[in-house]
């Protein structure tokens, strides 16, 4: 309850969890901290399934349940898009916060042990492998994706990320010879709609054509903030402000660093809309308003050969009809595999569901249901967003 409260944890109140995703769904206005209480709460029914296969020390739950609890902590504004800009890495910050004697975080693990800090972030690092205790922080059956599947899509309003987390939950077994997560066999249905559910919620929520634009419009805004700060032209942030310093890549302190959020960046939003900059004004505005780029979308093209000439080719028709090509046009590629990698050959890698049979063998999920089979294969969009006022010469120009 004291790390709950802690300046760093509630910080998380003011960071969305899905960023710019609520342009496209209006009650997607949930935040990180909801996600990391869902998380911790998650992980502690996992390690009460798994421990009637045996004792889980005092401890070892401590320290998965801090893990949990504290694991998006270096997250940034909008997440993601923001790290992209400021060189900044969400895993980094989260462990330069449990080390900061500083923090009001490692104030309270120091309390309670004085080695839970450093032994929590190697934890969370991955330098300190514990078996089925990772697994629950991270691998394809961790408590974060399990919780972030159901909460996008209870607050979306998709309906494509359901999935029977409790039963789920209620296969999890320790696999003796590993000391990793394995799912006994009455819960093979459950964990194969999971993975259903993580492919179409990728397919219809996190690659939406509308998120996407909002996320490529807000890299573009800070890119060209960025490069007005460093050309001593922005006029908002005032120096030393951690808005300026991060879109600088410089070095934050905790407490610079626990007052970047979301809102510190709307506000930025609202003065930049009216910059003496047209370009960085309009980027605003159109984040602000809703103003978004146009999507043409690409993906049925053969090969990224294809899309990267009808890519090249928009970029001259908006040129020619007067814009910036660098700024009224972007171009969008976004993939994922749902079960590990695809190598060359199209076959999956990076397998890691283990699955104990009907006999008790354990073996890859992927050996067992043709369902990673059949979901193997990455999902890529080619895409081009542009412009409004662009948009017909741009599909003129890609048409011809």
């Amino acid at each position: 309850f004291k790390l709950i409260n802690a300046a760093q944890v509630q910080r998380l109140r003011r960071i969305h969890q899905l960023g710019l995703a609520v342009l496209a769904y209006p009650g997607a206005d949930h935040s990180r901290y909801s996600h990391s209480l869902g998380v911790m709460e998650t992980a502690r029914k996992m390690l009460a399934q798994l421990g009637l296969d045996g004792p889980i020390s005092e401890e070892d739950q401590t320290l998965c349940l801090c893990a949990a609890l504290l694991h998006d902590l270096g997250h940034g504004p909008f997440s993601h898009v923001f790290e992209r800009v400021g060189g900044i890495t969400h895993e980094e910050t989260t462990q330069s916060i449990l080390n900061d004697p500083s923090s009001e975080v490692h104030q309270i693990l120091r309390d309670h042990d004085a080695k839970l800090p450093a032994a929590l972030a190697r934890f969370m690092g991955g330098h300190e492998r514990r078996g089925f205790l990772h697994d629950i922080i991270s691998s394809p059956l961790d408590a974060d994706r399990f919780d972030y599947l159901l909460r996008d899509n209870l607050h979306t309003g998709s309906r494509y990320g359901n999935y029977d987390l409790e039963w789920l939950i209620h296969a999890l077994s320790v696999d003796p010879a590993s000391g990793r997560l394995v799912v006994n066999w009455k819960g093979l249905s459950a964990v194969e709609n999971y993975l259903q559910s993580r492919h179409h919620m990728y397919r219809n929520v996190y690659f939406h054509k509308v998120v996407r634009s909002a996320e490529g419009m807000l890299l573009l805004a800070l890119q060209r903030a960025r490069r007005l700060a460093v050309q001593g032209r922005l006029q908002w942030p005032v120096r030393d402000d951690p808005v300026l310093k991060a879109l600088l890549g410089q070095r934050l302190t905790t407490a610079e660093f626990t007052e970047l959020d979301d809102v510190s960046m709307l506000h930025c939003f609202k003065t930049w809309s009216s910059s003496e900059d047209g370009v960085l004004a309009g980027l605003c505005r159109g984040l602000l308003f809703r103003r978004l780029y146009k999507t043409v979308d690409l993906s049925d093209l053969p090969n990224d050969g294809d899309f990267a000439a009808k890519a090249a080719a928009a970029r001259s028709a908006v040129t020619a009809a007067g814009g910036e090509a660098a700024y009224d046009l972007f171009v969008d590629q976004p993939n994922d595999s749902v079960y590990g990698d695809v190598a060359a050959d199209g076959n999956p890698m990076g397998r890691g569901i283990l699955v104990r049979d009907a006999n008790g063998r354990v073996a890859d999920l992927a050996d067992i249901s043709p369902i990673p089979a059949a979901l193997h294969r990455r999902l890529h969009f080619r895409r081009i967003h542009v412009a409004a006022a662009f948009k017909a010469a741009v599909l003129h120009a890609i048409q011809t």
